[in-house]
Order: structure tokens, then sequence, then C-alpha cells
């Protein structure tokens, strides 16, 4: 995902994608365990995905408190 795309949607919108890509995570970690996992390339791009996200969200915060 861009971080163009990220920076326009709104902090609730974030914390919500935030919350689908940690369960998508979570799924990928059970399906590379029992040997089903094919696309292992979407791991990287997930925890990239997330600490994106995390990074804007922590940049909001600093930002409203200065």
């Amino acid at each position: 995902m861009k971080i163009a795309d990220l920076r326009a949607k709104s902090a609730d919108e974030l914390k919500q994608l935030l919350l689908d890509l940690r369960k998508e995570s979570f799924n990928m970690q059970f399906q590379q365990a029992s040997g089903q996992f094919e696309n292992t390339a979407r791991v990287r791009q997930v925890r990239r995905d997330i600490a994106r996200i995390k990074t804007l969200l922590g940049n909001e915060k600093g930002a409203t408190a200065a």
C-alpha cells in the first residue's frame, strides 16, 4: 500500500486497517506452520504496511500534542 493512500485516510480508518492487517498476519502464521502458505512475499508486505500505519498514527499523536 502506498503511503499517499494511507495519508488520505482518517485515523479511524487507519486503525481498522491496522486491525485487519494484524489479523491477516496472524492467519498467515498458521498457514505457514501447517504448510498451506504459498505467497511468502505477502508476509513482508503486510509487516511493512503495519509499520507504515503505526508510523502515521504515531506522527498524528505527536502533531496534536505539539
